[in-house]
């Protein structure tokens, strides 16, 4: 039976870094370079080593897919950040949705 994962399971660091340039053909390095960017931030070890979550993949893999289409590390960081926002804003309509407001004319307002 395919569970899907919870959203605490996808955010649990599992892979070793070598195993996370595997899954998205980026070099250790590189890796590496985001990380001291501020793009993601894996869990550690108690020994200090990089654990990589699924949810690190996929930030991974957008990085992979925004340096292909010509964006620098400063143009990656702006767009993860402005995708993070839409997400939170999205998640807050969700729990808070909007109330419809009736104007003098009983018609409705926005």
């Amino acid at each position: 039976m395919n569970q899907v994962p919870s959203d605490k399971d996808f955010r649990r660091g599992v892979f070793a870094i070598s195993v996370a340039a595997d899954m998205t053909a980026l070099q250790i390095q590189n890796i590496r370079v985001y990380e001291r960017r501020g793009l993601l931030e894996p869990d550690r070890s108690a020994g200090g080593t990089r654990l990589y979550s699924r949810a690190d993949i996929e930030t991974l893999l957008r990085i992979r897919d925004l340096l292909a289409e010509g964006l620098n590390i400063a143009g990656i960081a702006r767009v993860i950040a402005l995708e993070a926002e839409v997400t939170r804003l999205r998640r807050e309509i969700d729990l808070n949705p909007p109330t419809r407001r009736r104007g003098p004319q009983g018609a409705s307002q926005r």
